[in-house]
């Protein structure tokens, strides 16, 4: 579209102020008035190719110290492929308000870190470097321990990354150095761009590790740079509980992140063990002191909905569905 006129299928269209429209072959100088008033007749698709060249928008972006971009991007919306037997399901999807979604990054000079598989195309001056993120050990650390990949891919240069689309939902995570670091649920990390390390983070106890629901380790992000976190729920469905030398108890493991000066451990609801018994809660999560605790309350209903049961799994008192669920586990569909 150049100086308001509008090209479709060979015909150039002009709208005049008072809303008439005029047409004209390409390469003639006569313009005749469109008797009908509708003017061109262009598909959705063509008008948003036309407008914003795109058929998705960016729901979240940060810009790191280095001038890396990274954006969130969702689709509006999916028209359908050439197999028809998937407008079933592109039905139900679309009712449901699923949405794709894609990570795409843009590097100015500059460096980010991917998860191995995750990368899904990218344009410019890029090159890919491969390695164990400083060492053999640290390597089986990270895999063995906080079930991160034991290699560690970067991506180098200047250009365009957009990494796999799903179906689930990611976020950004800005990390400001010494002491603002993070620890999550273990599979969470997906990329990271500036001075960022993914590690192991051991448990405070046994007991916490053992009763938590969390295992021995977790990932523990830390450094300089703004970390893409894949995340169960959506962000919308995420409870951010900011702690001033208090206390969050949570009856299950649905507590996606903390800051890394919020302490963790399992404890009684009651001091006394026969309370715990009979108050039906038992062992709880429990987080203290300063910082951040995020918890997604809706997780374990969306992971009961999936089972063989699905809806049925309501069907009974609440109080006896337990809020267990599992932890570290990535499926971005």
């Amino acid at each position: 579209m150049s100086d308001g006129i509008r090209v479709v299928d060979g015909i150039e269209w002009w709208q005049g102020d008072d809303g008439s429209w005029f047409f004209r072959n390409q390469g003639t100088a006569e313009w005749l008035i469109d008797e009908t008033r509708n003017g061109p007749q262009i598909s959705p698709l063509q008008q948003k190719m036309e407008d914003i060249g795109e058929l998705f928008s960016v729901v979240e972006s940060a810009t790191a110290s280095d001038g890396t971009l990274i954006e969130i991007v969702e689709y509006n919306e999916l028209l359908g492929s050439s197999d028809v037997r998937t407008s079933e399901a592109l039905f139900y999807t679309v009712r449901s308000g699923a949405k794709l979604k894609m990570v795409r990054i843009q590097l100015n000079n500059s460096k980010v870190r991917v998860e191995p598989g995750a990368l899904y195309f990218m344009k410019g001056q890029l090159a890919m470097q491969v390695s164990t993120g400083g060492g053999l050990v640290k390597g089986l650390k990270r895999k063995l321990l906080s079930n991160e990949t034991f290699f560690v891919n970067e991506i180098h240069g200047t250009g365009e990354i957009y990494l796999e689309p799903s179906f689930g939902h990611f976020f950004l995570r800005e990390i400001r150095g010494p002491g603002q670091g993070i620890i999550c649920d273990k599979g969470m990390f997906f990329a990271g761009v500036g001075q960022l390390k993914a590690s192991a983070k051991m448990q405070g106890s046994v007991s916490s590790a053992v009763f938590g629901g969390e295992g021995l380790f977790q990932s523990h992000i830390t450094g300089s740079g703004i970390a893409v976190l894949y995340s169960p729920v959506p962000k919308q469905e995420i409870m951010k509980y900011t702690l001033k030398d208090d206390k969050l108890f949570v009856d299950g493991n649905f507590a996606l992140l903390r800051n890394e000066g919020v302490k963790f451990k399992v404890e009684r609801s009651s001091k006394r063990l026969v309370g715990s018994l009979v108050s039906g809660e038992g062992l709880l999560q429990t987080f203290s002191g300063t910082g951040e605790v995020w918890i997604a309350p809706t997780q374990g209903v969306y992971e009961k909905l999936v089972t063989e049961k699905g809806m049925a799994s309501f069907g009974h008192n609440p109080t006896s569905s337990g809020t267990k669920v599992r932890s570290g586990s990535k499926r971005r569909k």
